[in-house]
């Protein structure tokens, strides 16, 4: 396997020295200018052209990307409210998310929980799929959602999909907006976003983003404090490099938190109805999070189609928790809702993460047609550590009262000191390269390649390992081919393959680490823009495995552990997005997503909607232009737990706002979330959370 990877590192080597030899095509009439015009036009241009690279790590438009792509822009999370990343997701066409735990969420696209989250397309992999606490979805310009394996992004993961957070960046005008919002739940924010052009000729420039938000909650003692700080600052290094730096810190701060979930079943069968305001916490725990991140990029356009590009990225993250993990050990509820025990549990987490990434990106003419290409490499580093504080043992697992409970049920136990128990590292390097070749003026090829090479070791933090341990390596090559072909101007079609790996922490029988997993997603589609390129449809049936999946076998081993045996899970089905413009003044989405899945022994995945329906729209009143109406909502069939004991028939809940200019600095808005008061369960993947209520919100919003 080591040879595998040598040899795609000389055959990605080649690649990448072959762009720059083949000759350039001809400068642009802009380079004809004088140095100093150049050195503003070089920043502006980069400011004003950012673009999404989509699946591959090309700058292509959406619609010529031969995978399923869902854009939330900046307009869409300020218009509908969503100050949190999961809260903005639940807009988005084919993801799921499921909130089990007050604090915890994974989620799901084309019925697999997606292990691949980015920040500007950068980012280690989540193994678990397991993301904590919420992103402030002020501090970025839109959320790119790219469905089905993706391995030319990002090194491991499987096949269903990647989210990627793309931040502010400073721009070309002074300009600075200020935010205050209150709500239901005693909910109180502030936002700040300040941008500033330091030089006379827009070389340098830089912004800061502050959000602070601090609520109660409709779960009983629930409270939650979240202060989130950004500051980037880009310019211009002589004539062909743009530098820029950035640090993000963001603190939340949770009391009462859930750890677990609603049980619902009663021994006797049967389903348990409590008010949406239950929860199993106690006021003595808390669940707080902080990190500090920073990042400096720096691109140097070598010639007028080259760039090379130098991305460090380095965070620290914490995880202070003091929890309550409420469960029954017989399996249900008692028939007078008694049956629950408490686990308390005390930690302190680290995590620190270090990415480096190189590349080479441009274009290049070769038999009369113009074609492109990326190659790089990059290395990143994570380490882990917990520390725990274990309780008195006569503060373990006792009987709580019945169900639904208050937050003084059970004592705070006594705690032990603090003690390290788990920890591991891992280190992911990865060869990458894309080219999308003009094959004829409507037939282009898009092919990359991606390599890793994977070595971890000590403990699992969420898996079965708990022990110190040597993993196996992980080396792998991942293919991408895909074909476009444009029926005319405005419709395209497409094929896409591609996939990626995941090392497994699973054992077999004879306690050997399963092979990695592989991750394949086929899909085929047809794009159009319609009404001037203001509206975009997709339609796409798809494909997705995921071959090898570790599934725990039939009872234990003869030294009494658990094990594992590799099953193929398949996901078949069709989605259709439409989303852009209607007219002038009036914006739509709209996607639905149906799929089928067959998971050996793991019943197939019930807690995963079958089909979902997503919707937004808004509009500007002729007779009152002022005036921007918005509705939006989101309707799924129903689901039910692994075992079958617990069912949320299907539901639908919409969202709506209102806002008006008050003059062209100042606006008000009022969102109204869950419009008609549905009561339903947020997810059942791992357990149980009412959704909220119908709450509502006013923002004020002024920009100097």
């Amino acid at each position: 396997m080591k040879n595998t990877f040598a040899r795609s590192a000389c055959a990605l080597a080649a690649c990448a020295a072959l762009g720059p030899a083949l000759p350039p095509a001809h400068a642009q009439d802009a380079a004809q200018a004088d140095t100093a015009a150049t050195q503003t036009i070089e920043v502006v241009g980069k400011r004003q052209n950012r673009i999404s690279k989509g699946a591959t790590g090309l700058p292509m438009d959406v619609k010529d990307t031969p995978q399923t792509i869902s854009i939330l822009e900046k307009e869409d999370l300020e218009n509908f409210g969503t100050t949190g990343s999961n809260e903005a997701l639940r807009l988005a066409t084919g993801i799921n998310v499921e909130q089990y735990e007050t604090n915890r969420a994974t989620f799901n696209s084309r019925g697999f929980e997606i292990q691949l989250t980015q920040i500007d397309g950068l980012g280690m992999s989540n193994d678990w799929g397991t993301v904590v606490g919420q992103l402030d979805t002020f501090l970025f310009d839109r959320i790119e959602l790219i469905r089905g394996a993706n391995g030319l992004l990002t090194g491991v993961g499987n096949a269903s999909g990647t989210i990627n957070y793309v931040r502010k960046r400073p721009t070309n005008k002074d300009s600075a907006e200020v935010g205050l919002a209150g709500g239901s739940y005693a909910q109180k924010r502030a936002t700040l976003d300040v941008n500033k052009v330091f030089t006379a000729d827009g070389t340098w420039a830089g912004r800061v983003v502050v959000a602070h938000e601090d609520k109660d909650s409709y779960l009983r003692d629930l409270h939650d404090q979240r202060t989130s700080l950004y500051a980037v600052v880009d310019g211009q290094i002589g004539e062909n490099g743009v530098l820029t730096l950035g640090v993000t810190a963001l603190d939340a701060q949770q009391d009462s938190p859930m750890w677990g979930s609603l049980t619902l079943n009663y021994l006797s069968d049967g389903q348990a109805e409590f008010d949406v305001s239950a929860s199993t916490s106690q006021k003595w725990t808390y669940w707080d999070t902080r990190s500090q991140s920073a990042f400096i990029e720096y691109s140097h356009a070598l010639n007028d189609d080259w760039e090379a590009k130098f991305t460090y990225t380095h965070r620290r993250a914490e995880e202070d928790v003091q929890l309550l993990y409420a469960y029954a050990p017989a399996g249900g509820l008692n028939d007078d809702n008694t049956g629950l025990i408490g686990w308390p549990y005390a930690s302190f987490v680290t995590t620190e993460n270090d990415l480096l990434d190189v590349n080479l990106s441009g274009q290049f003419k070769a038999l009369g047609r113009q074609h492109s290409l990326i190659a790089g490499v990059s290395h990143s580093k994570q380490k882990t550590a917990t520390d725990t504080r274990a309780p008195a043992a006569e503060d373990m697992f006792l009987p709580l009262p019945a169900f639904p409970y208050g937050g003084d049920a059970y004592a705070e136990p006594d705690w032990g000191p603090s003690t390290p128990t788990s920890g591991g590292e891992q280190a992911l390097t990865r060869l990458y390269a894309a080219t999308r070749i003009a094959v004829t003026d409507q037939l282009k090829l898009i092919a990359g390649v991606n390599a890793i090479h994977l070595e971890r070791s000590g403990s699992s933090r969420y898996g079965s390992v708990v022990d110190a341990t040597a993993y196996p390596d992980t080396e792998e090559v991942s293919p991408y081919v895909g074909l476009t072909y444009d029926f005319s101007r405005d419709v395209l079609g497409y094929l896409s393959y591609s996939d990626i790996f995941q090392n497994q922490d699973q054992t077999d029988f004879d306690g050997e680490y399963l092979a990695p997993m592989k991750g394949v997603n086929v899909e085929a589609g047809v794009k159009g823009e319609w009404f001037g390129k203001q509206l975009l449809t997709t339609l796409a049936v798809f494909s997705a495995e995921q071959k090898g999946l570790a599934t725990q076998g039939d009872g234990l081993t003869p030294d009494g552990n658990y094990w594992y045996r590799p099953v193929d899970a398949k996901s078949r089905g069709v989605e259709a997005e439409a989303t852009g413009r209607i007219g002038r003044d009036t914006r739509v989405s709209l996607g639905v997503t149906h799929l089928d899945l067959d998971v050996p022994t793991a019943g197939d995945y019930p807690w995963v909607p079958r089909t979902t329906v997503n919707f937004r729209a808004d509009t500007r009143l002729a007779a009152l232009p002022a005036l921007k109406l918005g509705i939006g909502g989101r309707w799924q069939s129903d689901v039910t737990n692994a075992t079958g004991t617990v069912k949320q028939d299907a539901f639908f809940v919409a969202n709506a706002f209102a806002s008006y200019e008050l003059n062209k600095q100042a606006s008000v808005r009022l969102n109204v979330n869950n419009l008609f008061n549905e009561k339903y369960i947020g997810g059942l993947a791992y357990g149980a959370i009412y959704g909220a209520p119908r709450n509502a919100s006013v923002t004020l919003a002024y920009q100097f």
